[in-house]
């Protein structure tokens, strides 16, 4: 999908392996060695009113990498670390206090994101954090009073770590007129916010990326006519804030047939370590991959690899045809001992290499809750491992699995470097959806190293800001580079984004040029590395005169969007309240049966925020 710079990724990849080592505390020396900063935390009260002050989200990295460009010497400036976030409390029943978090979001735009991202670490010791001097040490902090209102879970099994990549500023287009960033088509985040929720406690705001809960829905765009795919606009006041409109900027990809679809060769490199040892993790994988298996077709092959503390060649590449014997291997998968994970992922790309054929889909998939705790301390060699595999046409995707020790970060940025998709699993139905109901979309590419800008014009627009998207940032100037990756589209993936815009008086005339111009740039999934343009523009009539008279689609969007910035704690969302987005859903749901589920989820959720011990036993009317 997309990749980001090694200095950014790798240290966070260390930084949750050194926690997930043993589920032991890393010393301080490994502590302040490591550039991303950590925490530990046993959750935090969220309340959707936001009493508690925060601060105005951080700016994307690629946006920073152009200010220093203007001015080099920005770029010797550390940035302050970011202030502590009070939180309200209250004393509950008794019981030992859990460490609170200290994070807030940074507030200066052009800060580094390396300096001022934090990974949450939730259950087990407090780890030390990173003081902003080069002879930081680590200094033990006082436990707060516990929390008023519904906390993340207790996490007995050891850590679970999530990255906080901020909230996107409000632009003006005046100064910035261009919002670019990659596609993305991940869904995991809304899936482990699902299971916290409904296992009666709040995701930790860091596990809340907005565009994976706004991409997990099918809203039912109309397919392309021709092309990989098609671009749908719409626009409409904001229910949210008085004077703002909501902007909606959807690509929906061709859908393919599985007669029509490439032969695919498979590589299931299983994790078997000690850690995946529950009925939610090794025999939901086992389940999942049976699922997979029975859509292939003749022409595909599958091997089979496991890891553990030490890495097993299950199943030599086998065709299809032969799908007794795939299913029987993956019955004889069990669970135990230690985790090596880089090993493993060698053992899976040199299967993937036997079968490795131009213009076929060639593809690692690992399973794995993501605790990588045996092996090197570093990611540098595999991340180097996954780049080139990556560049002969081998993709890796990523399925996540259980909770407790559950490393979200982990299994995200190693998708991301593998130019794969990542999912979370978290029931049979889930596995259902990802590997038989829309398994096209992991199968088929259709599009490659796909990047969207959109374009506000400021005698139109005062101000704009993306929801989301905060790690798929591109710098503008990359938008035509095509050496710089970006992300995949496949058969049938939609991708929607939503902005935040302040529009002038007369673009709700509907004269003068248009008020947002969208370009995609993408590869053809074989063959030539030079991309293709797309332009399209926003239409006068695609502006909505009212939030109510605008399509149910862009309507249910809007409710999934709102939820996402209220968990996530955005400061632009102190005022939006969860009763309502529940009624903006109820209004544009469709009878999907994962669109009615949200408006179960999003009333558990206020009632969890409101301190309803029952509220696990809301259920949508």
């Amino acid at each position: 999908m997309r990749t980001r710079p090694l200095d950014l990724v790798a240290p966070a990849l260390v930084t949750a392996l050194l926690i997930g080592c043993g589920g032991s505390t890393p010393s301080p020396t490994a502590a302040t060695a490591s550039a991303a900063p950590t925490e530990a935390a046993a959750g935090r009260a969220m309340q959707p009113e936001f009493d508690a002050s925060q601060d105005e989200g951080r700016a994307p990295t690629a946006k920073r990498e152009e200010a220093e460009a203007a001015d080099p010497g920005a770029a010797l400036a550390e940035p302050a670390p970011p202030p502590a976030l009070p939180v309200a409390a209250a004393p509950v029943a008794p019981s030992p206090p859990s460490p609170m978090p200290t994070q807030s979001r940074a507030t200066k735009a052009g800060a580094a994101p390396g300096a001022d991202a934090r990974i949450q670490v939730t259950g087990g010791a407090p780890a030390p954090k990173k003081a902003p001097t080069p002879a930081a040490t680590a200094v033990a902090r006082p436990a707060p009073p516990p929390p008023s209102v519904a906390v993340t879970a207790p996490e007995p099994q050891g850590s679970e770590t999530y990255r906080d990549y901020g909230v996107n500023p409000v632009e003006d287009p005046a100064k910035d007129r261009l919002s670019t960033f990659a596609i993305d088509v991940d869904t995991a985040s809304y899936a482990i916010a699902r299971r916290k929720i409904m296992d009666g406690a709040l995701p930790p705001y860091q596990a809340v990326r907005a565009e994976e809960f706004l991409n997990y829905f099918d809203y039912g765009y109309a397919s392309p006519a021709t092309g990989p795919f098609a671009v749908h606009l719409a626009a409409a006041p904001s229910p949210f804030t008085a004077g703002h409109h909501l902007v909606r900027v959807a690509v929906q990809g061709k859908r393919v047939t599985a007669k029509e679809r490439t032969p695919v060769h498979l590589v299931y490199l299983v994790d078997t370590s000690g850690s995946m040892q529950s009925p939610d993790k090794i025999e939901l994988a086992k389940k999942s991959l049976k699922m997979l298996t029975d859509t292939l077709k003749p022409g595909d092959t599958v091997a089979l690899c496991t890891y553990a503390g030490s890495v097993r060649e299950v199943l030599a590449p086998t065709g299809i045809e032969s799908k007794g014997k795939i299913l029987a291997a993956l019955d004889d998968l069990t669970a135990g001992g230690s985790t090596a994970m880089s090993s493993g992922i060698d053992l899976a790309y040199s299967l993937a290499e036997r079968t490795l054929v131009k213009g076929h889909v060639n593809r690692v998939i690992v399973l794995s809750d993501g605790d990588a705790n045996v092996g090197p301390t570093s990611h540098d060699e595999i991340l180097k491992t996954i780049k080139r595999a990556r560049d002969k046409g081998i993709t890796l995707s990523t399925i996540g699995f259980g909770q407790g020790n559950y490393k979200d970060l982990m299994m995200e940025q190693l998708a991301n470097q593998g130019d794969g998709n990542y999912a979370y699993i978290d029931s049979e139905a889930q596995a259902r959806r990802v590997f038989s109901e829309q398994v096209g979309g992991m199968l088929q590419v259709i599009a490659r190293d796909v990047k969207i800008q959109v374009e506000f014009d400021p005698s139109f627009v005062k101000s704009y800001r993306l929801i989301g998207y905060e790690n798929r940032d591109v710098a503008d100037r990359d938008f035509r580079n095509d050496k710089v990756d970006a992300g995949e589209i496949g058969a049938g993936h939609s991708v929607t984004a939503i902005y935040d815009v302040e529009l002038k008086a007369p673009a709700l005339k509907g004269e003068g040029a248009a008020p947002v111009v969208v370009r995609l740039r993408h590869k053809a999934p074989l063959g030539s590395n030079t991309a293709e343009e797309t332009l399209v523009k926003m239409a006068p009539g695609a502006v909505a005169p009212t939030f109510d008279a605008a399509p149910a689609d862009f309507r249910f969007a809007s409710a999934v969007a709102g939820f996402a910035e209220v968990l996530r704690h955005s400061p632009h969302a102190r005022s939006w309240r969860l009763a309502d987005i529940e009624k903006i859903a109820r209004a544009a749901a469709s009878s999907k049966g994962d669109q009615q589920e949200f408006i179960g989820i999003i009333r558990r959720a206020g009632a969890l925020a409101s301190g309803k011990t029952n509220a696990v036993a809301v259920n949508a009317d």
